[in-house]
């Protein structure tokens, strides 16, 4: 199985403006610093990755394969994430 490479963070900047919105902006909806998710952009963090995927409608595994999948096996990685989060996604 091949993994798709990581978004460019350009590419996540654009498509939270594409949405209508900033990565200042979900980061304050959310309750943070304005600045705050941009530390999602440059190491993990579940909970940042969460919250600017659900700006833009797609899961964190697609911005991010390499957090999120093995690149040998291609199988799920095991990430520490809230149970509330993990339930969103999971059902």
């Amino acid at each position: 199985m091949t993994i798709q490479p990581d978004w460019h963070t350009a590419d996540i900047i654009a498509a939270l403006r594409k949405k209508g919105t900033t990565l200042a902006a979900v980061s304050r909806l959310a309750g943070l610093s304005s600045s705050t998710l941009a530390n999602a952009l440059s190491r993990p963090w579940p909970k940042g990755e969460s919250l600017i995927a659900d700006a833009i409608n797609v899961h964190p595994s697609e911005i991010w394969p390499s957090r999120y999948y093995d690149p040998v096996t291609g199988k799920p990685k095991e990430r520490k994430i809230r149970a509330a989060i993990a339930d969103q996604y999971l059902g």
